[in-house]
């Protein structure tokens, strides 16, 4: 039995003597470097919960199928003891292809966490992070399917299952990349519109490059054609022992556009840790360019959800970053600047460098939040940059319903969001005109997460009445009566008469309470600590913490969220319109003049009583 120690990158599934194996993609620190570790775990299992009205006859029924086993187990669903029939498949892909036919048995009521993916399902299961270190217990395997143990990477086999460990601050070493195209017809056609320049930046210490021309310049990498061009690329990437890869616009632009210039010259994308090539995964309505273990980021996806712009362009971005303007020609002119050499080539020249160096500084600003996210949500880092902050919250609580040993609701099914068409929202008042002078700011810290945990807002305590005069079965619904109703042991929604009990926790309001006693915690270690390494880890753990909690309020009234629900959506913007409504009365009685006032908080001007 040997031990391994390595940062978690990616993860994914292969099918192999008609099982799944999970492999895990990670890096372990040596004396003499780094080194690749491909792991195996060929003991993971795909399954289901079963909701059954009769539980007997859907074992039968279910035990009719092709399934590897199934038994009767004892879960919570929205805190409610419940019995569950799990189902255990041969293959991921047995899930969606006998899930519809159990859940139409008669003896099925209905199924549960059937939408989860095998990848997603095993760190959740196994509690590890991805970006984090984890220990593996296991043996060095010769090979696995077509790739085989050799100086740059090490394919061990899991005896055990891996256990997550406390994680040091790492660094990463991050490539940035960027085309140029010689387009003067239009826009670049990578049938005909050859590669002229590719940039590359590293965060450590490369910066150039690789072009055909050069006029002299000493961070240009000549080389006699276009060929050479993406060879260099990739000899660049390899030999680095690049971590992350990012680019702007890159699943959309450079990458495959380079794929089709590449398969010109016979070349294979081939940066993956085991050599496997370039491929494109859906994500969202469009496909992200992605590799085994080498991980890529598009930052302009991220820069559309992590800052809020007129306009997405590089220069744009930058600017707002750091306050400082970077070298632009426009994407039309690139043909004409390549062709007139002289001035004009070193203008572009520097204009592709400065692209790559530009989008290094955004990574080495922005990503940090992200990867904290990863290590919160628990989630790869690849799709956690590709997800909107509503779909982090989601799997960060679909990991502590596992954790609380609840069964996640499905989604609802519906076919528009017309919830948040019907929410009144907060409470704003339009600024009143003019020049104000003597102004005070009033702000309610952490408001609607705030409203969330005092208010116990949750669809798992709340009272939710149906037309028959009956409750929605939760865990109070059983525990009381319309008769025997006592108001005291309710939190009652202002405007809309929403009946919350203050006991027990709701699922919701605990994690919320959770996540803002580490932020709390984090703080107070960010506010007495003097070491500018530290500050830096700690503040962007707070950041990231605060954006988690700060998301739950919204996708409450998300109609394809788990946990939807327009009650709680409305209860909550209910309460905060309450909250700065009689703040700003009371002011008023000590002579403030609000002035201007948007969901959680105001600005107002002493006038005097």
């Amino acid at each position: 039995m040997e031990k391994r120690k390595i940062i978690l990158f990616d993860i994914d599934y292969v099918t192999y003597n008609e099982k799944p194996v999970v492999r895990l993609f990670g890096k372990e620190k040596c004396e003499d470097g780094e080194k690749a570790i491909m792991a195996l775990d060929f003991d993971f299992q795909p399954y289901i919960y079963v909701v059954a009205n009769d539980v007997e006859m859907a074992k039968k029924e279910i035990g009719e199928l092709n399934i590897e086993s199934i038994e009767l187990v004892n879960k919570k669903y929205f805190q409610v003891e419940s019995q569950f029939l799990k189902v255990i498949f041969h293959y991921p892909q047995d899930v969606p292809k006998f899930r519809d036919e159990i859940r139409n048995f008669e003896s099925v009521d209905n199924i549960r966490e059937h939408d989860i993916p095998f990848y997603r399902r095993y760190l959740i299961n196994n509690d590890i992070f991805p970006m984090s270190m984890i220990e593996l217990n296991g043996e060095v395997v010769s090979s696995f399917l077509y790739t085989e143990t050799n100086d740059n990477l090490e394919i061990f086999k899991l005896n055990s299952p891996p256990q997550s460990l406390d994680t040091d601050n790492v660094d990463f070493t991050i490539l940035s990349f960027d085309l140029e195209v010689r387009n003067p017809k239009g826009m670049p056609n990578s049938k005909n519109d050859e590669i002229i320049i590719l940039g590359v930046s590293t965060n450590t210490g490369i910066n150039k490059v690789i072009s055909t021309k050069t006029e002299g310049l000493d961070f240009v990498e000549k080389v006699d054609s276009e060929e050479e061009i993406i060879r260099s690329f990739i000899k660049i990437v390899k030999e680095n022992s690049i971590d992350i890869i990012v680019g702007y616009n890159s699943d959309n632009f450079d990458f495959p556009y380079l794929k089709d210039r590449a398969k010109i010259y016979d070349i294979e994308l081939d940066l993956g840790w085991e050599g496997s090539k370039l491929n494109f995964l859906n994500r969202g309505f469009s496909k992200a360019a992605a590799f085994k273990g080498l991980i890529h980021i598009d930052l302009y996806l991220l820069m559309r959800r992590y800052i809020s712009l007129d306009r997405y362009t590089l220069e744009r971005v930058y600017f707002e970053l750091f306050d400082e303007e970077k070298i632009d020609i426009p994407g039309d002119k690139i043909w004409e600047y390549w062709d007139n050499e002289g001035q004009n080539l070193q203008n572009l020249l520097h204009y592709a460098l400065d692209d790559v160096v530009s989008t290094l500084k955004i990574a080495e600003m922005t990503l940090p939040l992200s990867l904290e996210l990863t290590r919160i949500v628990g989630q790869p880092f690849f799709d956690i940059t590709r997800m909107a902050t509503g779909q982090q919250a989601e799997w960060y609580l679909v990991r502590r319903a596992y954790e609380y040993d609840e069964v996640v609701p499905n989604k609802p099914i519906t076919d528009r969001d017309s919830s948040r068409e019907k929410n009144v929202g907060g409470y704003v008042k339009e600024p009143e005109k003019g020049l104000h002078e003597n102004l005070v700011q009033f702000d309610f810290r952490s408001l609607y997460p705030s409203i969330i945990i005092s208010k116990n807002i949750s669809p798992d305590v709340l009272l939710k009445k149906l037309s028959n005069g009956g409750y929605v079965k939760n865990i109070v619904s059983e525990q009381v009566k319309d008769k025997d109703l006592n108001l005291d042991k309710f939190n009652v929604a202002p405007s809309y008469n929403h009946k919350f009990a203050k006991k027990p926790i709701g699922f919701i309001p605990s994690v919320i309470g959770d996540i803002l006693n580490e932020r709390i915690e984090i703080k107070r270690r960010l506010k007495s600590s003097k070491d500018e390494t530290e500050r830096k880890v700690l503040d962007v753990q707070q950041q990231a913490l605060k954006r988690l909690a700060n998301t739950m309020y919204g996708i409450y009234g998300f109609s394809k969220f788990r946990w939807h629900s327009f009650e709680c959506a409305e209860s909550i913007t209910a309460w905060g319109r309450n909250y700065i409504q009689d703040t700003i009365k009371k002011a008023e009685e000590y002579g403030f003049k609000t002035i201007y006032a948007d969901t959680d908080g105001f600005y107002a001007k002493y006038t005097g009583k």
